[in-house]
């Protein structure tokens, strides 16, 4: 029996699954990583660097630089689509095999355009924004044509600074959502992890709940993670694990 097959096997009995997913996973939509040799962190934005650029002092002390950036790298998403993954993931959502839900690292907001009901944003999403005085709820498409334009953009009601919904550096993850994760990957019988190196916390440390439970983990990721030796299965090639998948989940 092949690797895969076995998969499949644990897949069929598992009643609870949940499923941890990083930038890994939205690379194959044609968006960049942040810390492979070519991600979007190895990249300078002047004399600054990403992580700097993406730490909330910085966001409200220069707003204009922090759009300026964020206007080539993240008021795109539209450009990009939801790719095999994200497809295989909603399928397993429709036929109850994703109980425990998606928990992401991503904020492009592909898996609910590929249909995902069960979605858990754990570091925000670029498809909401806010007011940082007001609180006035923004959707992407209201700001991301002003940001496209090199311009900060501003709340219509009070004029105050708007935000992306999204988790800076120096800013706490939603504390709902990280409890449910907790609850969620203790619970799981079967842990997924897909495309996510599991180095920025908490989110990485999701994985290790389901390993102290004992529960079974699978991990499908490029690179080496720190879980590894705690997997049941390990796979490095996302595509080629989904496009089997995806053909199972079509004949079955």
């Amino acid at each position: 029996m092949s690797d895969f097959d076995s998969f499949l096997s644990i897949l069929e009995i598992s009643k609870r699954v949940v499923v941890l997913s990083g930038a890994g996973v939205s690379t194959l939509s044609g968006i960049p990583d942040f810390r492979s040799s070519g991600g979007l962190y190895s990249k300078k934005y002047g004399q600054l660097s990403v992580e700097e650029i993406v730490s909330i002092d910085f966001f409200f002390s220069h707003p204009d630089i922090f759009y300026s950036w964020a206007s080539e790298y993240w008021f795109n998403i539209e450009n990009f689509e939801p790719n095999i993954i994200h497809r295989c993931l909603k399928k397993m959502e429709d036929i109850g095999k994703l109980s425990e839900g998606i928990f992401t690292q991503n904020i492009d907001a592909l898996h609910e355009r590929a249909g995902s009901r069960n979605v858990y944003n754990l570091h925000g999403s670029l498809s909401r924004a806010f007011c940082t005085s007001c609180n006035a709820f923004y959707k992407y498409e209201d700001i991301a044509a002003t940001v496209r334009k090199g311009e900060v953009p501003k709340c219509s009601r009070c004029g105050s600074l708007i935000k992306p919904d999204i988790v800076f550096y120096g800013e706490a993850l939603d504390m709902s959502t990280l409890l449910r994760a907790e609850s969620a990957f203790e619970n799981a019988d079967l842990t997924l992890v897909l495309g996510s190196s599991l180095i920025v916390n908490p989110a990485a440390s999701l994985p290790y709940i389901s390993a102290r439970k004992g529960k079974k983990i699978v991990i499908v990721n490029r690179d080496d993670t720190y879980l590894d030796s705690y997997s049941c299965l390990r796979f490095r090639d996302l595509e080629s694990f989904f496009v089997q998948l995806d053909e199972h989940l079509r004949n079955n």
